[in-house]
C-alpha cells in the first residue's frame, strides 16, 4: 500500500459512462491525511481538482479511503470508484 503524500496525482475511476466525451477528473493531494478525530472528521485529506491545463481549483477535504494505489481490487476486479494513483507517482 502506497502512502498518501502532498504532491500525488489522482484520477477518477471511471469516468461517466453516460457521457463518452467525459474525461478522467484528476486531483492533486495538498496536505497531509488529518489522522487525529477532530471537526473535519476522521481519515480526510486536502485535495484540489486539476483542470486540463494542470492549474488548480476547487480545494476540499475527500475521505483519505477514496484514495488508491491500484485500479483494481484485491479480488483483482476494476475499481467502480474512487481516485487511483497515477503511474509514476
Amino acid at each position: 500500500m502506497t502512502a498518501i503524500q502532498p504532491g500525488q496525482i489522482y484520477r477518477s475511476v471511471p469516468p461517466s459512462p453516460s457521457d463518452p466525451d467525459d474525461r478522467h477528473r484528476r486531483i492533486k493531494v495538498v496536505g497531509t491525511p488529518i489522522t487525529i478525530p477532530g471537526v473535519w472528521g476522521y481519515g480526510k485529506v486536502d485535495v484540489v481538482t486539476l483542470t486540463e491545463t494542470s492549474r488548480e481549483v476547487r480545494r476540499r477535504s475527500i475521505e483519505a479511503s477514496q484514495l488508491h494505489a491500484t485500479a483494481t481490487t484485491r479480488d483483482g476486479k476494476p475499481r467502480r470508484n474512487g481516485y487511483v494513483l497515477e503511474a509514476g507517482q
